[in-house]
């Protein structure tokens, strides 16, 4: 049986951290220490991250959080891989583990008020019946690429932006909400958002998606589930697979999603094989044409590098679908 070299954790945790600052700082000696390397957001409200590493390092890593005993109920979903899902190691402290968009973020606390919770099981269990909605709770850059069957999805670019969409959602308050999203992590914040709506009957996917292929076999969820880190996508359905994602410069359905080459840019689209050797990578033939735009070698990743503050490339962001390089999701 083949053994995969590496392993990568996705996880996350609402729970009081205080001086959570310092707490940052030691945690990112931790996993250097070890020689993960990841991202991870610390606030005073908890921990969220992906980190990759050997499964020996992974291990230590995640006794050291149990041990910790603020963390005891932090559930690690763990994929083997076959390289290193980043390139560096990041542990930040934020505002927030999730930016709820809310002028004051204490309105709403996940240890004190959510949906509840459904196992992958009895989500599939609940998710056709009638008098049920599913609710995606992501961005559009996350399920253009892939979703549940029959998921009402939101015009999002960032979560921030989700409590202003719940208005839109206002036709549904007599239906069992189930929202999901990757690992859970939004889905705590967002089913707490809508209870505090007046919405009554709220539930979320335990685990997300991610959870979701590895315990029910990623049944109707069609397409491919974005993930914060390297791999960018990954499968998650064995039994119905499919491809819901187009090329976005010539249409032809394609999973493949890449930076645009162009630094200033950045878009995070869908491109196929074909499109990519012919715009260079590019998004469109404006990007094409500007100077200094990244070598395309067929996969569309680039390493990550600061880029100096551009006007134009803030007022295109606001029209454009693609992760902004904080955002971690669990």
């Amino acid at each position: 049986m083949h053994m995969s070299q590496y392993q990568t954790l996705l996880y996350y945790c609402y729970s009081p951290i205080e001086n959570a600052e310092q707490f940052a700082a030691e945690h990112l000696e931790l996993c250097q220490s070890l020689n993960l390397v990841g991202r991870i957001i610390v606030a005073d409200e908890g921990l969220n991250g992906t980190i990759s590493g050997t499964p020996e390092a992974c291990k230590a890593y995640m006794d050291a959080v149990y041990a910790d005993g603020r963390f005891n109920k932090t559930e690690f979903k763990i994929d083997d891989v076959e390289e290193l899902s980043f390139i560096k190691m990041h542990c930040r402290y934020k505002p927030e583990i999730v930016h709820s968009g809310l002028r004051d973020p204490k309105e709403i606390d996940p240890n004190k008020q959510t949906g509840i919770h459904l196992e992958p099981k009895d989500f599939l269990a609940m998710k056709d019946q009638e008098d049920v909605v599913i609710l995606d709770v992501r961005s559009n850059y996350e399920h253009n690429v892939g979703r549940f069957k029959n998921a009402i999805t939101l015009d999002i670019e960032n979560f921030r932006e989700f409590p202003e969409k719940i208005k839109e959602l206002e036709q549904y308050k007599d239906k069992k909400i189930l929202t999901y999203c990757t690992g859970g992590i939004k889905c705590e914040k967002a089913s707490a958002l809508l209870l505090k709506e007046g919405f009554e009957d709220v539930y979320q996917l335990h685990g997300g998606i991610i959870k979701y292929g590895k315990e029910a076999g990623g049944e109707d969820f069609e397409g491919q589930c974005y993930v914060f880190d390297n791999r960018v996508t990954v499968d998650v359905n064995a039994v119905n697979p499919s491809i819901v994602s187009t090329c976005k410069n010539c249409g032809v359905t394609t999973s493949k999603m890449i930076n645009c080459a162009n630094a200033l840019c950045n878009e995070h689209f869908t491109q196929c094989d074909a499109c990519g050797w012919e715009m260079k990578g590019c998004c469109s033939t404006d990007c094409m044409e500007q100077p200094n735009n990244r070598e395309y070698d067929g996969t569309g990743y680039y390493v990550k590098v600061p880029q100096p503050v551009n006007q134009d490339k803030i007022s295109k962001r606001k029209h454009k679908n693609f992760p902004p390089k904080t955002e971690v999701e669990a």
